[in-house]
């Protein structure tokens, strides 16, 4: 018999779980509670089933978004774009009405479990998001050879105009740098700065950080994790004052090289709407899409969590693309931690 109930073990047990499940994501990592927590103010509530022995046999990470403004919500995994519950078909549903139950206590507006794949036999299935996949061959020069040649003289321009990129943890000032520009640019609040300074101390290798330089100044930058073979590209962003250069088709180009030397077999290029601008930029490397079939149950009807995607945001980032960007970065996170 399973039993479902608040984890209350040591992290270690959690991730072991996690790590030994071939469907489990990065984002089921226990190192995101502590983020979650001391970075945006959330509270975690995960969830484990055991077996009769106390053994785990699944478990399905939980936060709780909460926001005056913006409403109440209980999200796997908010900011991200997977953390669906694990486990046999009958313990993820097991999962799912356990965190219904929560949802209950906790009056939230919504509920929604973010399922890669093979969602549980509950609640209503949102279609609202996709992403795209690309395989990656053993070597660059085979992926290089099937790309089009639009395609690759894309990603030779910022080679001709001297773009070059840099990896490691020690880019992500520079990312921030320009992640926070571009979503100003865009009109949407940023995330702090502290949440991205926690990542490479929580995840080590899983995550993977890039910056493009046009000389010295950070033009693009990314932020992805590698996961079971498997590279998700989860943060993007480019100076459109560069956009001439088109330095994001070298960043994602040295991506690619650079999990193939890691072994991975797939690239991920994250969460997106169907038909999006963004959308077709993923689909131009020959990627295909993949649904992101997420589970949701609302007492109230809602649909969707709170988004910049919304029409009722749109005057709202018009006038934010106006503010300077030192008030942006200094209120933008505030804001952003109830977007989830």
């Amino acid at each position: 018999m399973t039993a479902v109930a608040p984890f209350e073990g040591d992290a270690a047990e959690w991730d072991a779980f996690v790590r030994a499940d071939a469907t489990s994501s990065f984002c089921h990592l226990s190192g995101w509670w502590p983020l979650m927590e001391q970075r945006l103010g959330h509270r975690c509530v995960p969830l484990a089933a055991r077996d009769a022995s106390g053994a785990i046999v699944g478990v399905l990470p939980l936060v709780h978004v909460r926001s005056r403004v913006f409403g109440a919500y209980l999200v796997s995994m908010p900011f991200l774009n997977a953390g669906g519950p694990l486990g046999a078909p009958t313990t993820r549903t097991a999962l799912a009405a356990a965190a219904e139950d929560e949802a209950r206590r906790a009056r939230v507006a919504l509920l929604e479990l973010r399922n890669r794949a093979d969602p549980p036999a509950w609640g209503q299935t949102s279609h609202r998001k996709i992403t795209v996949e690309l395989p990656l061959p053993p070597d660059p020069d085979t992926l290089w050879r099937a790309f089009p040649g639009k395609l690759r003289s894309q990603v030779r321009r910022p080679e001709k105009d001297g773009l070059t990129v840099r990896f490691g943890p020690e880019q992500m000032p520079a990312f921030y740098d320009v992640f926070a520009r571009n979503m100003r640019a865009l009109g949407t609040p940023v995330l702090p700065r502290g949440w991205f300074e926690a990542l490479a101390p929580a995840f080590g290798n899983v995550v993977e950080f890039a910056v493009v330089y046009a000389g010295e100044r950070p033009v693009a930058a990314g932020c992805g994790f590698v996961w079971h073979g498997s590279f998700e590209i989860t943060w993007a962003a480019s100076l459109r004052e560069f956009s001439r250069s088109a330095p994001n088709m070298l960043l994602y180009w040295e991506f690619m090289k650079r999990m193939i030397a890691r072994g991975a077999h797939t690239f991920d290029f994250g969460r997106c709407t169907p038909d999006s601008g963004t959308h077709r930029f993923k689909l131009q490397w020959g990627g295909h899409d993949v649904p992101l079939p997420w589970s949701q149950w609302s007492a109230s009807g809602a649909t969707a969590p709170p988004s910049p995607d919304r029409p009722v945001f749109r005057v709202a980032a018009a006038c934010w693309r106006r503010v300077p960007l030192a008030i942006t970065n200094r209120v933008g996170p505030a804001i952003a931690r109830c977007l989830p």
